[in-house]
């Protein structure tokens, strides 16, 4: 039980963590391009990287994961919004930008996670 806990608690600060950030960015950015929700994907991408070696070369304890990839970045990351953000892009008539917040997305996030895997694994 006090397990779950701790990643119930990992997903609160997640969760908080991802609207502080994408809210801290879109009051940056003006623009009508989700910017913030592909910052936080990405950074989410790039993190879930970063634990996976670490865990992979037990640095971590594996209680770790549960409380950081299930819980933190579980309810940091954002894909429900990006694909609700995504859909209005395209209704209200960008869809060349919903078509290059989707593109951005998913190639930013993959190539976040692989180098935080290959960087982590270099320094460790």
């Amino acid at each position: 039980m006090q397990y779950l806990l701790f990643i119930a608690l990992g997903g609160a600060t997640g969760s908080v963590s991802r609207y502080l950030l994408a809210q801290w960015t879109q009051a940056q950015w003006q623009g009508v391009f989700p910017l913030g929700t592909l910052l936080v994907n990405f950074a989410g991408s790039f993190g879930i990287g970063v634990i996976f070696v670490l865990l992979e070369r037990q640095v971590l304890h594996p209680d770790w994961r549960g409380v950081l990839m299930v819980g933190f970045l579980g309810a940091f990351t954002t894909f429900s919004t990006f694909s609700l953000e995504a859909i209005t892009l395209w209704e209200s008539g960008h869809a060349g930008q919903a078509l290059g917040y989707m593109l951005a997305s998913v190639a930013l996030c993959v190539a976040g996670a692989g180098a935080a895997i290959t960087l982590t694994r270099a320094l460790l």
